[in-house]
């Protein structure tokens, strides 16, 4: 079964930054849309960034700007850059894979099949 793995999380003052790693264990990004999830202490999970198979990405309206999904086949690696990050940008940052629906961004959790344990982020002064 496919495997995600995160690593790159860590505590940083407001104003720094970050860079999380997905490695991916089998196949080739090419198949797979790959997703950035967080979730809060108390608070639901919800969408950061997604990136589809044919490599279009996108990032939600709260960290645009400040975030960026991006991807090394080669290397089987997602990436998310996170800059001038905030208190509330504090999580548990999981990213999630899933291969059906094609070049879609289908980035919900019901498109999701794969799931990794999640590397915590934590933002404070």
């Amino acid at each position: 079964q496919l495997k995600l793995v995160e690593s790159g999380g860590g505590s940083v003052q407001p104003g720094g930054s970050l860079r999380l790693s997905c490695s991916v264990s089998e196949g080739s990004l090419d198949e797979f849309r790959i997703a950035w999830l967080r979730r809060a202490p108390g608070k639901a999970r919800e969408l950061v960034s997604c990136i589809i198979p044919d490599g279009r990405a996108n990032v939600e309206d709260f960290v645009k700007g400040r975030f960026t999904i991006s991807r090394d086949k080669a290397a089987n690696m997602v990436y998310l850059q996170m800059d001038n990050l905030g208190p509330e940008d504090t999580g548990l940052y999981q990213c999630a894979g899933g291969r059906a629906g094609g070049n879609r961004f289908l980035c919900t959790s019901n498109w999701l099949d794969f799931w990794g344990q999640g590397t915590q982020v934590t933002v404070s002064s």
